[in-house]
């Protein structure tokens, strides 16, 4: 009797075990998987800014139909989620590209294209 509660422990333990590995390496799936959804967020935010200053006059401090001369503004070139730099900028498009904070650990970046009628995001 004594062999097979032991070998009820070793089997537990085992168990118990498996399922903690799993629950991390779903819990870190999730995690990064958050971090890109932040991180688009952001930039379609940012992009949609960009769209603004387009279609302002110059008049009033905007592009005037073209997206030279829009900046990200200083409070939000970095976040919690990550950096962001405008490049790219010309008369119909702009191009925003969004990094993950060093400090997270991932290689991925998101490329914003931001046109007059439209915002799209690919994460490289």
């Amino acid at each position: 009797m004594g062999q097979q509660q032991l070998l009820l422990i070793v089997l537990g333990v085992i168990i118990v075990g498996i399922a903690v590995v799993v629950g991390i390496n779903v819990f870190t799936a999730q995690s990064e998987e958050a971090a890109k959804e932040s991180v688009i967020s952001d930039c379609t935010n940012l992009g949609s800014m960009s769209q603004q200053y387009f279609r302002k006059p110059t008049a009033m401090a905007g592009g005037g139909n073209s997206f030279v001369g829009w900046t990200i503004p200083a409070s939000l070139d970095t976040t919690a989620s990550g950096t962001y730099a405008a490049s790219g900028l010309s008369a119909t498009a702009a191009t925003i590209t969004g990094t993950p904070l060093a400090a997270m650990g991932y290689t991925w970046t998101v490329t914003t294209t931001v046109s007059r009628t439209g915002i799209t995001s690919v994460v490289n």
